[in-house]
């Protein structure tokens, strides 16, 4: 089993890492689309507003407030997780510089579908790598896990609160949050069966 665990480690980092970078492109593409971003890129965008600070290096920072939020929780940390709230702010910002602003309307939501499905093939692949949950993931099955609530309960309460908060601070609400919310969950979904990374149960244990 170890040797198994072992020869496929590599392509489990490069798999996390590329998921990671992918994943910050994918919310970039959403952000420069402007018909609404995911919950949780509304509340980074309210912020950056008032602070002056970049959209990634806030995303970083929220992420961070997250992890501390899983402490009473006790969900434990992997090396995904940690990765995961370091990196993606850095890659959205990347993105941000390099896709142009103030575009026709028939291209800003072909950047919103191409960020969509880019960042659904993203969470398929550092999930799949079998590294640990994202900060936002982790948060959301540990509510559940000392709640009893329903995943799709406590993932709704969480994104409601945060797109209103995100909302109030000035972030950007509109179809395009709304179409996240109902395909994200999917396409994702799929992704992750394309990308998992198949591993001896034990180890497979060790990791989750």
């Amino acid at each position: 089993m170890s040797s198994v665990r072992g020869r496929r480690l590599p392509r489990r980092i490069v798999q996390l890492l590329i998921g990671l970078f992918m994943y910050g492109i994918g919310i970039a593409f959403m952000v420069r689309g402007e018909i609404g971003a995911a919950p949780w890129d509304v509340l980074s965008q309210g912020i950056a507003l008032h602070v002056p600070l970049s959209f990634g290096v806030i995303t970083v920072l929220t992420s961070v407030v997250v992890l501390i939020l899983w402490l009473p929780l006790r969900q434990k940390y992997g090396v995904g997780t940690i990765l995961n709230a370091l990196l993606v702010g850095p890659s959205a910002d990347v993105g941000l510089l390099l896709i142009p602003v103030d575009q026709p309307l028939w291209l800003r939501i072909g950047f919103f579908v191409i960020g969509l499905f880019v960042l659904a093939a993203a969470t398929g692949l550092y999930i799949g790598a079998r590294f640990g949950p994202g900060p936002r993931d982790g948060l959301m099955t540990g509510l559940h896990a000392r709640t009893g609530w329903p995943i799709w309960l406590v993932r709704t309460g969480l994104e409601i609160v945060v797109v209103a908060i995100g909302w109030a601070l000035g972030g950007n609400v509109g179809i395009g949050t709304l179409a996240f919310a109902l395909l994200v969950g999917p396409l994702c979904q799929f992704f992750m069966r394309i990308f998992d990374v198949k591993l001896p149960e034990r180890a497979k244990a060790q990791e989750e």
